[in-house]
């Protein structure tokens, strides 16, 4: 899973949060399904060269969001039920990304574009 993670330094955003995100929309788009175990924290903090302290934070995010479950004897994994499990939308997301790396649009760009449709402008629902 830490392949799937990247850390970003040049970013404002706190690396805990990068972290949390990345997670998060792995579960809700069903990359990562409930049950599934995720790395340890110190393995996690050694592949992406953090400190443990910011996995620890990331994960107990995660998991006051209901996103994850902790355990001492099984680590922690997906929390049942926190996939969006919304197919139409799922796929309208992947034609998003396809189209915008066809044509070079940035991730950010795309990224701006969307807030930009949920805080007004695209259409009312």
């Amino acid at each position: 899973m830490s392949a799937a993670i990247l850390i970003d330094v040049t970013s404002g955003v706190p690396p805990y949060e990068q972290i949390r995100t990345q997670v998060a929309s792995l579960i809700a788009t069903g990359a990562l399904s409930a049950g599934t175990r995720l790395p340890t924290v110190r393995d996690l903090a050694a592949d992406l060269g953090v400190a443990v302290g910011t996995v620890v934070r990331a994960y107990r995010e995660l998991e006051a969001a209901g996103q994850v479950v902790s355990r001492r004897r099984t680590g922690t994994v997906v929390a049942p039920g926190g996939t969006l499990g919304n197919a139409p939308v799922q796929a309208a997301v992947d034609a998003l990304v396809t189209a915008a790396r066809r044509s070079g649009v940035s991730d950010d760009d795309v990224l701006a574009l969307v807030r930009g449709a949920l805080m007004g402008g695209g259409a009312p629902s």
